[in-house]
């Protein structure tokens, strides 16, 4: 019995591990069959607002995920297409819960039968802090034709997570939203779907 109890406390605890795991939203756009070959450079959308040292972060997902589907990485000079990459980080508080509240006080009795009767009272005390914020990300990418400046394909990608874990983290968030948007490239053509 106490097997059967510890085995699915354990496969709970383990649902609900994944459970937590944030999802991707990618949405997509192209026309026919854009190209999957071909050497490409990578480069900052114009007008991005997040830009500094963490575009690079972004770049490389982006670079890495595009020579998995099949491109060559190139130089800003000399390539067939070029690859405009822009990001958006943005936090939001969470919302005030009932259960947010850092003390809450509980009164409780009963009446025994034998005309015993219990009083109790209780006191609980959140002591994890503030909640944290959500962080939300997305990503952006734009192929161009080098020659004609033409796009190709374009889509975008946005996750939530909440701030401090290690799904917020740039390089993983980075990761995630390349992975997700640029596998199965070019994907279905004005549709969102939701990446696990």
């Amino acid at each position: 019995m106490l097997k059967q109890i510890i085995l699915s406390s354990c496969l709970a605890l383990s649902l609900a591990a994944c459970a937590t795991v944030p999802s991707v939203e990618v949405t997509r756009f192209h026309n026919g069959s854009p190209a999957q070959t071909g050497s490409i450079a990578v480069q900052e959308i114009p007008g991005n607002p997040d830009v500094g040292l963490e575009f690079r972060t972004y770049a490389g997902a982006v670079s890495q995920e595009l020579q998995r589907v099949g491109f060559t990485n190139a130089g800003d000079a000399g390539s067939d297409y070029v690859a405009l990459v822009g990001f958006r980080r943005s936090f939001r508080p969470t919302g005030t819960a009932r259960n947010d509240k850092p003390v809450s006080v509980g009164v409780g009795g009963a009446l025994g039968s034998g005309g015993y009767s219990g009083l109790g009272l209780g006191v609980g005390i959140n002591l994890s802090g503030k909640p944290k914020d959500i962080v939300s990300t997305e990503l952006q990418i734009q192929i161009r034709r080098r020659s004609d400046q033409a796009a190709i394909w374009e889509g975008r990608a946005s996750t939530e997570s909440r701030e401090g874990t290690p799904e917020s983290q740039p390089r993983a968030v980075a990761q995630k939203l390349a992975a997700a948007l640029l596998g199965g490239y070019p994907g279905e053509s004005g549709r969102t779907i939701t990446v696990k």
